[in-house]
């Protein structure tokens, strides 16, 4: 008798560390009163946060790396992909997708929606988790 292995099922997220729920008002403060360094930092904190929970995604270096190079454009659009990442492998549905990246294209109000909405997904993701 042969043992049949079910490959459509998903693989149990890992469950690390969980990360710190954050204002998205107060990344935009710190990061004007910084100069802009609490925003690289934030934009490593978050990357890493994400992977030590999850066990999956760039990592801190990588993300601040590519941000850095890239001006920030193409974690526009990992970031949100990382935080839905999460929902989606504790089985519920995403409030930002990749997509949501598209927000840094809009002039002036545009990166705030979209720090408004990535940041408060992350954070409401983290507080369900008991942060």
């Amino acid at each position: 008798m042969t043992t049949t292995i079910d490959q459509q099922a998903a693989p149990a997220a890992v469950q690390g560390q969980i990360g710190k729920p954050r204002s998205w008002l107060g990344v935009i403060g710190l990061s004007i009163v910084t100069l802009g360094i609490y925003g690289l930092y934030w934009n490593y904190k978050v990357f890493q946060e994400t992977k030590d929970y999850s066990g999956e995604g760039l990592g801190g270096i990588v993300g601040l790396v590519l941000g850095f190079i890239t001006g920030g454009l193409v974690t526009a659009f990992m970031l949100p992909s990382e935080v839905s990442g999460l929902y989606v492998r504790d089985g519920r549905e995403s409030p930002v997708s990749v997509t949501t990246g598209i927000w840094v294209i809009v002039p002036f109000v545009g990166g705030l929606v979209w720090l408004y909405k990535v940041q408060g997904a992350l954070s409401d993701f983290w507080r369900s988790k008991g942060a």
